[in-house]
């Protein structure tokens, strides 16, 4: 593994070690600037050295600084981004006696099938707040948002959220989800209404970072990579986002965004990204009916997707991604098959189109909660209608000359139950005796007034989202 670590330090005797542990793969780690944030932050503390790991570096049981066994270490701090990961983290903390600490996206959507695995749950953005976490891990006690697992659920917890006015200036490169490259973080949350999406809700309110802070750390880049990745949940809503990008081509660098929306996409700013380096366009017009869409709420229709496919192919831009969710309520076979249709379409413009298909998954803190995973009320006929969806479309694209890649059913019924499940979905997966079929009803329609989530305070209004809901639903009936 090539790495350049300018935050490596040498344990000494009577040093607190950290254990900074992704349990999934080292692409989607080294390429998350939070946990490089936090890697930083806990190196600069006297007496602290932090090292990380990584699944698929010796399955989390050692370091890739020094190869030192995780069971040496005082914390273990967990970033925990996926559900599937629930499974790895049974088996990395079996021989872990030290204070177990987690965070990230499904700390904050929802702990509680967790509560078998660690000691602590910190509950928002932990930017430069890290020497008071590990203060209170080693002292027992709690802070405003980092609680202790037993007590979780009992009474409601505030999320934080961290000021954008700085941004990491130096930090680890290696070859990650984006290639070699410098991370710059251009905001957080995001201002789009999307149905199905927890970020607006529990990254709120939406931020951005000042150009001027953001070139300017771009400019200590030039050092050691000639390529920026451009990291947000919608990076082209920034205000400035033009100009940012501008600045970086003429510093000479290659630009890769994480994210593009198809309704932001002009001539200018094809031709922008055609120059930074560019050569392909992910675009997520989610469902392949307007009225899929509506429900949806993605806020782009078909023509913006056409539009920007044109504007890619007029710019040298040969491959588009697109992604689509099927299982939605009231999904009938022509808005299936408009999910063919439309990249058809796009493939008129562009010779290589690749399609991602998933089910949607119902997600705690968003308008679409109460929904049951597969859009039908009987749950075994939603599973098997998704998986007849799935065949479908796989066979009718490949036809089309359309590459495309289509989720398990199952392994997303499985995420939509450790994101909707309590304690006894994690106690069976630490005893190793959980099984998909065991625990189909948490599948279903949710009808219960209180959720097992509500004790997190996201900031938004329940009744809100509930109303949101009630509206979509009137769209489809």
């Amino acid at each position: 593994m090539r790495e350049f670590n300018p935050f490596a330090k040498r344990w000494m005797k009577g040093d607190r070690r950290v254990a900074l542990v992704y349990p999934n793969r080292y692409v989607g780690g080294i390429a998350n600037i939070g946990l490089q944030q936090i890697y930083a932050e806990v190196n600069a503390i006297e007496g602290c050295v932090c090292e990380r790991f990584y699944w698929d570096v010796f399955e989390c049981k050692r370091s890739i600084e020094t190869g030192t066994p995780l069971n040496e270490f005082d914390i273990a701090f967990f970033s925990i981004q996926y559900e599937e990961d629930y499974f790895r983290i049974a088996e990395i903390v079996k021989n872990f006696k030290g204070v177990k600490v987690a965070g990230g996206p499904c700390v904050m959507e929802n702990p509680l099938p967790l509560v078998e695995f660690f000691d602590y749950f910190y509950f928002g953005e932990v930017d430069d707040e890290v020497p008071e976490v590990i203060s209170a891990c080693e002292s027992g006690s709690e802070t405003e948002h980092l609680k202790k697992a037993e007590n979780i659920g009992e009474e409601r917890v505030k999320v934080r959220r961290a000021e954008l006015n700085t941004h990491l200036q130096t930090q680890i490169i290696g070859e990650g989800a984006y290639g070699k490259c410098y991370l710059l973080e251009v905001g957080r949350g995001c201002k789009r209404a999307c149905s199905f999406c927890m970020v607006r809700q529990i990254y709120a309110p939406c931020r951005w970072r000042e150009v001027e802070l953001l070139l300017s750390v771009a400019e200590e880049a030039k050092k050691f990579v000639s390529k920026i990745a451009l990291v947000a949940p919608s990076v082209t809503d920034h205000p400035e986002i033009k100009e940012l990008i501008a600045s970086l081509v003429e510093m000479g660098f290659l630009v890769s965004p994480s994210s593009i929306r198809a309704d932001t996409i002009d001539e200018e700013l094809m031709q922008l990204l055609s120059k930074s380096g560019v050569e392909s366009i992910t675009i997520a017009p989610e469902a392949g009916s307007e009225r899929m869409r509506k429900l949806l709420r993605k806020g782009i229709d078909e023509e913006d997707v056409l539009n920007a496919s044109q504007l890619a192919s007029q710019h040298g831009i040969r491959k588009v991604k697109l992604y689509f969710m099927i299982g939605l309520p009231k999904e009938s076979e022509e808005d299936v098959s408009a999910i063919v249709e439309l990249s058809k379409q796009v493939k008129r413009f562009v010779p290589r189109v690749t399609v991602s298909i998933n089910p949607l998954v119902p997600k705690p803190h968003t308008p679409l909660q109460w929904l049951p995973f597969g859009g039908k009320d009987d749950v075994k006929e939603g599973l098997a209608s998704l998986k007849k969806k799935m065949s479908f479309l796989k066979k009718e694209l490949l036809k089309a000359g359309i590459s495309v890649s289509v989720g398990s059913v199952d392994e997303f019924a499985t995420q939509a139950i450790l994101s909707r499940g309590g304690r006894k979905i994690g106690r069976a997966i630490a005893m190793n005796s959980f099984k998909f079929k065991d625990y189909i009803d948490y599948l279903g329609r949710i009808d219960e007034e209180e959720l097992p989530w509500d004790f997190i305070d996201h900031g938004y209004s329940k009744k809100r989202l509930a109303k949101e809901y009630e509206r979509l639903m009137s769209l489809v009936r």
